[in-house]
């Protein structure tokens, strides 16, 4: 039975428990595990600016929001959240002390696996649930995904046994979310011809060129959608146009260029695409709430762990 459960599960203490262990200091944690991720924070962060990926996301301990273009996504120790194409959003840990730091992870998914159990499994039965199309969606976490999910993160404390048993627990986890409340999203990830995968295909030439103009013509060609269904889908999935999405881009890898590289607000403006240094400042503060020097001297002055965390 896929009952749902409570933070009060004794499964979420274990969960909590085990990302503690192998974080043990704020910030975002690489694993030994392909694709999985541990975050920590022991204070709520700013908001921040990242590029989600395709993943499963799951809080063990704390509360955290994301923001996709007006919406809100908020997701605490019973539910999950699952990014199935590239997105711009902003990141922020709500609830988080030193005493319960949030605890949290990421698990990339790749399209190919799903596809390769979806024709295994041709009988699973079909989602209860139609999904509504964006590009995130959060639902609560039922007992045998969150089974296979503690029993891959277990395998953080037996590293000889990652190589052989990790593909295994990763396969069920895809598994129970095809068969779950997430199963349309899922499937969307995996099916060639969905509209999702089209506009996946937009946003993999847009990040490709960001620092090129486009057409919205050229945009469509690359989905093989005429160029009002690109548009009007697009924004479906992502809440953005595929302009406003470019210029997230743009954006946040000149925030990039100018935190990580030290380089200077006017050439990274030029580097990302703007011809305008002008537009480029106005655009930057109407995004990050500040001019780009204000903007970094004080990302600089906040804790990174915090910031990573959030993401």
């Amino acid at each position: 039975m896929n009952r749902s459960i409570t933070p009060k599960d004794e499964r979420w203490a274990e969960l909590a428990q085990i990302m503690e262990r192998h974080t043990g200091k704020d910030g975002a944690h690489s694993t030994p595990i392909s694709g999985l991720r541990l975050f920590r924070a022991s204070a709520p962060s700013e908001p921040i600016h990242a590029i989600y990926e395709p993943s499963l996301c799951l809080v063990a301990q704390g509360d955290k929001q994301l923001m996709l273009g007006e919406d809100i996504f908020r997701y605490n120790p019973w539910q999950c959240l699952l990014a199935s194409v590239d997105l711009p959003i902003v990141g922020q840990v709500t609830s988080a002390t030193p005493e319960t730091p949030y605890l949290g992870m990421s698990l990339s998914i790749d399209p190919g696996e799903i596809a390769a159990l979806i024709v295994e499994a041709s009988d699973l039965p079909a989602p209860r649930v139609r999904h509504s199309g964006r590009g995130l969606s959060v639902s609560p976490i039922a007992t045998p995904l969150l089974d296979a999910i503690l029993r891959l993160l277990r395998l953080l404390d037996t590293p000889p046994d990652i190589r052989v048993l990790a593909p295994l627990a990763m396969r069920e986890i895809l598994y129970r979310l095809l068969t779950g409340e997430q199963g349309a999203h899922l499937r969307q990830i995996a099916s060639g011809s969905d509209h999702t995968q089209r506009v996946a295909a937009a946003i993999s030439w847009l990040k490709r060129n960001y620092a090129q103009p486009f057409r919205i013509e050229t945009l469509a060609r690359e989905a093989n959608m005429g160029s009002s269904n690109l548009h009007q889908h697009f924004k479906a999935v992502t809440a953005m146009s595929p302009l406003q999405y470019q210029k997230q881009l743009r954006l946040q890898e000149a925030r990039r260029l100018m935190l990580g590289e030290a380089m200077d607000a006017s050439t990274a403006s030029f580097q990302v695409g703007y011809e305008s240094p002008t537009q480029f400042s106005r655009e930057y503060s109407r995004l990050f709430g500040a001019p780009p020097l204000r903007d970094i001297a004080r990302l600089r002055g906040l804790s990174q762990g915090g910031l990573e965390a959030a993401l």
